[in-house]
């Protein structure tokens, strides 16, 4: 037997699809249903890759128990939150406000017009660790709708009130952060860096891929020193530990300790998007080599193991595997020897950390590479071993839907990377997944769904950090390609956000104006995982006007980023992105000209120099001398010759036309040492 969600497009609706609990989805529908039965609505947010959504499901969504208690006294709405980003950040904010953190699974409760009035995340089928049973939860609130209905409609009214209230307490400072206020961010942020372990706070570690960002470019346009090295220490630390999949290539979710030794092991596609261009920028501004081999493994990993046969990238990978987290990515020294004799394999244990005790559960390690090997040959040897032995276990499940806006993040670095490591296979990567999503994601209005699967439109209208970083990766796309297609539909998208996302005071909501309304439209300036869709929104606005000169967007841009200034120097690790951008703005940004026909050799060697440059958020438009694009328009050729124009607000300096004129012009600074 299988309830509704056997006919969901998601991964993760469909996971609980045999479950005995009578699931709803999110739907008009499912509330007039508890309107008719005059219950209460549970509403239940997760992801395919999580891995305590899991635990909950077999724990008591699986319980036939439990599931009468549930059929019999509510309304029960299961949602994806990668799908339903707006229902998971209106109903995240009520459960943070009521219990003080947040997390999926995230269980809350509200009344038939969706007005929450109780929420938390996991409970257990047995009272625990001073946690209430899940039967006991329902049990008392099913009493107190009976019995005290005018109690929980007060409470009702009064977080959603509150949350009104929070939205409104949002303010923009007076104008975007100035040189001043970036220098203050760099030391509030430098406050609570991990000299020892890189990274910021405590376990758990979420990579900070939006702030090493900001690091990257704030170096670049200063030479900040300080700001390399948390942005060098951080990089390092991830990349030679376990968080990073040292046989396999890519990041998991975050480390569960401070030296990044044991992730959760889920794979997410935005935090291995965001984190590639990041090793690809670091690289660009030192030159490292552990960047440039983290560039060359993740790419690869992304186009093995995350692509789609339609051409896009899939959402994630679980972090379990035959009942167990972790099972298919640990080893323990006697399977290394298993797969690679006794020599090697003493050899490998060695080099990755792999000890009897173990680091992580049952004697096993994860893999860690403290430092480069001393024997590349072995090391690549060993490596290719461990792969193919590690591809005949049990692998993790795939959410293979395309999200949109991750996929926008993946498609700017792989073209980015594709141009810089003169890799053509990850560009065409890039535009086969601009291709899905202009031909399955996009109507003829200009408008997005957020999801896909099996090329296969979803339902779910698109949000605003698809929109901003769909317009991004394009945007990206076009500057590596030269190919104007992707700069005209990159517009349509930001005409589309600031026609129908845009608040009053220069911002942006999280929905559009015409989207479903739920209790709250949801508006958020602050990074989570992913960049927040307002500061997104900032980042490509800002580039598309430095690319068309169009006021509009750029004036835009700039009251976006008045509310970095609101957090620059107090809570700087929540607008990673939006001190990238301004970083971006105080920069100019550079806007780069590359002239000359399209197969000329000359054209296409300034051309990679001028996407090396590190000047922050540089925007480069390439062509021949009668592109229709505003930046390139009016420059011509020099002698017949290819040349670059480096502009400011439109402004040239005279051409340049030799590959050490243009590396010295596109450079903000000298590089940090």
């Amino acid at each position: 037997m299988t309830n509704r969600l056997a006919q969901s497009m998601s991964p993760y609706l469909q996971q609980h699809a045999d479950n005995p609990v009578n699931w709803w989805e999110w739907s008009e529908e499912a509330f007039a249903e508890a309107r008719r039965r005059d219950v209460p609505v549970f509403v239940s947010v997760g992801y395919s890759a999580c891995h305590w959504c899991h635990v909950m499901a077999h724990e008591s969504f699986e319980d036939p128990a439990t599931a009468a208690l549930l059929n019999d006294h509510f309304v029960s709405i299961k949602v994806d939150r990668e799908e339903r980003p707006d229902v998971d950040a209106v109903y995240m904010d009520a459960t943070t406000a009521l219990t003080g953190r947040g997390g999926w699974p995230m269980s809350v409760f509200t009344d038939a017009d969706g007005r929450p009035f109780y929420a938390g995340t996991y409970f257990p089928p047995e009272p625990r660790h001073g946690m209430p049973s899940f039967p006991q939860v329902l049990g008392a609130i099913a009493e107190s709708w009976r019995e005290r209905r005018g109690d929980l409609d007060a409470a009702a009214g009064r977080i959603t009130g509150a949350l009104a209230d929070r939205d409104r307490r949002i303010t923009p400072g007076e104008a975007p952060p100035d040189a001043e206020q970036l220098d203050a961010a760099v030391q509030a942020i430098a406050a609570s860096y991990d000299t020892r372990c890189g990274g910021f706070g405590q376990a758990p570690k979420f990579p900070p891929s939006m702030l090493l960002e900001f690091l990257a470019r704030h170096a670049a346009r200063t030479a900040d020193g300080q700001a390399l090295d948390m942005l060098a220490g951080t990089c390092e630390a991830m990349a030679r530990g376990g968080i990073y999949d040292q046989i396999g290539g890519g990041f998991a979710r975050y480390s569960v300790d401070n030296a990044w030794v044991v992730p959760h092991f889920e794979k997410m596609l935005y935090d291995n998007a965001l984190l590639l261009r990041v090793y690809l920028h670091w690289w660009r501004l030192t030159g490292h080599p552990l960047a440039e081999r983290i560039v060359r493994e993740t790419a690869e990993f992304c186009l093995r193991e995350m692509s789609t046969p339609e051409g896009g990238f899939a959402a994630a990978y679980d972090a379990d595997s035959e009942g167990e987290e972790g099972r298919y990515y640990v080893w323990t020294p006697q399977q290394l020897i298993d797969v690679l004799g006794e020599a090697d394999g003493r050899w490998a244990a060695d080099a990755f950390t792999v000890t009897e005790r173990g680091t992580f559960e049952h004697g096993s390690s994860t893999l860690q590479l403290l430092e480069e090997p001393d024997d590349l040959l072995r090391y690549g040897r060993v490596r290719a071993a461990l792969l193919g032995a590690r591809q005949q276990r049990v692998p993790p499940a795939r959410d293979d839907k395309v999200v949109a806006a991750w996929n926008g993040l993946m498609i700017a670095a792989l073209a980015e990377a594709g141009a810089l490591f003169d890799q053509p296979r990850w560009i065409d990567a890039a535009r086969a997944a601009a291709d899905l999503l202009l031909a399955v994601h996009l109507d003829d209005r200009g408008r997005l769904v957020r999801t896909s699967r099996d090329g296969r439109a979803g339902t779910t209208a698109g949000v605003l950090e698809d929109y901003a970083d769909v317009a991004e990766g394009l945007l990206a796309l076009y500057s590596v390609t030269g190919e104007d297609e992707w700069l005209a539909v990159a517009t349509i998208l930001l005409d589309v956000i600031l026609d129908h996302f845009a608040d009053s005071e220069g911002g942006f909501f999280d929905t559009a104006d015409d989207a479903e309304q739920l209790v709250l439209r949801p508006r958020d300036p602050s990074d989570t995982a992913t960049p927040s869709g307002w500061l997104a929104a900032a980042q490509a606005l800002l580039t598309a006007a430095a690319l068309t000169g169009s006021p509009r967007y750029r004036d835009a841009a700039e009251s976006a980023l008045h509310i970095v200034s609101t957090y620059a120097a107090s809570a700087p690790r929540a607008v990673g992105w939006g001190l990238s951008a301004a970083t971006a703005l105080a920069a100019g940004p550079l806007e780069v000209a590359v002239v000359g026909e399209a197969d000329d050799p000359a054209r296409a060697r300034l051309h990679r120099t001028a996407l090396m440059g590190t000047s922050p958020g540089a925007a480069v438009a390439v062509g021949s001398p009668d592109s229709s694009v505003p930046l390139l328009a009016d420059r011509p050729l020099v002698d017949s010759a290819p040349a670059v124009y480096v502009c400011h607000h439109f402004t040239c300096d005279a051409p340049v036309m030799t590959e050490e004129q243009v590396a010295q012009a596109v450079l903000a600074v000298q590089p940090p040492r």
